[in-house]
């Protein structure tokens, strides 16, 4: 008998790739909803929809995720990354479902000197970074069965993102500035939407917080000077501090993740970033 998924915040990137990928698991049906199919902080409305379709696994891919705004708008982003989370958490739990929740590097503090661990503390530096922390914690509170998988610089050929952005930017001026000084690693979610799917396909749940990008350290001009190589652009592309860039929420100067816990525990190792930078890219210009 199929297992039944529940995707929330199924008309963001990741959402739209795990509809891409759906076919690829028969083992599984998919019920995905989008903010305006069910508002998740509310807690009967959720409860009276597992009621009715009692899904056995729940992956939650609805996020506030404009990290500046979040500043002016705490509440919401609070109301979305904290209270749905737990919400969601805590109905899973009362229908025997497992929870899978999606989170980010935003959660540390951004200082480190190598790859932070899923057992290193955190130090969010800004609205978003903290809502996203308090969703963790309400998750793992509220449903021992909880899976969170923190993320780093999701880009997809679906939705507002760091590539897209480049892509058109490069197409309208002749020159752009990019930040050199904060690293990190790319995450194409189409890797990361396999990444959970081949995890619950092979059967071995196991409870916790895990790592995932694709493989490689980079800071933003590196980033931008790769898209701008994969997609033949002649713009002229310059780094810049980010104290020439000041935004209204504080990014992680670094915020590379270490992956040794997802390879060790489910054998699944990242592709490197540029492999699947260019694999979107080839993907995009198949769209034009």
């Amino acid at each position: 008998m199929s297992q039944k998924i529940l995707v929330t915040g199924a008309n963001g990137q990741l959402g739209k790739e795990f509809r891409l990928i759906a076919d690829q698991y028969p083992g599984f049906t998919f019920l995905f909803l989008s903010r305006e199919d069910l508002a998740i902080h509310h807690f009967e409305l959720v409860r009276n929809f597992f009621f009715s379709y009692k899904p056995d696994i729940c992956i939650n891919c609805a996020a506030y995720t404009a990290v500046d705004k979040a500043e002016t708008e705490p509440d919401l982003a609070k109301l979305v990354n904290a209270e749905s989370t737990g919400v969601l958490a805590a109905v899973c739990k009362e229908y025997n479902a497992k929870f899978i929740h999606i989170s980010t590097d935003y959660v540390f503090k951004g200082d480190a000197q190598k790859p932070y661990s899923e057992s290193d503390p955190t130090d969010p530096q800004s609205v978003y970074g903290e809502t996203k922390r308090e969703g963790e914690i309400l998750a793992l509170r509220y449903n021992p069965q909880t899976m969170i998988f923190r993320t780093s610089w999701v880009y997809s050929v679906y939705g507002k993102n760091f590539v897209k952005t480049m892509i058109r930017l490069m197409s309208e001026k002749p020159s752009i500035s990019v930040v050199n000084d904060q690293w990190g690693s790319p995450t194409h979610a189409a890797d990361l939407a396999k990444c959970i799917m081949d995890i619950l396909a092979s059967g071995k749940f196991i409870p916790g917080i895990y790592h995932y990008s694709n493989d490689g350290m980079i800071n933003w001009f590196q980033f931008a000077e790769a898209i701008k190589e994969l997609t033949g652009s002649s713009c002229e592309v310059s780094p810049i501090p980010t104290s020439a860039y000041p935004t209204p929420a504080k990014r992680p100067a670094y915020s590379v993740m270490s992956k040794e816990k997802i390879k060790e525990v489910y054998n699944i190792v990242p592709p490197p970033w540029k492999q699947s930078l260019a694999a979107c890219i080839s993907i995009l210009k198949a769209q034009e």
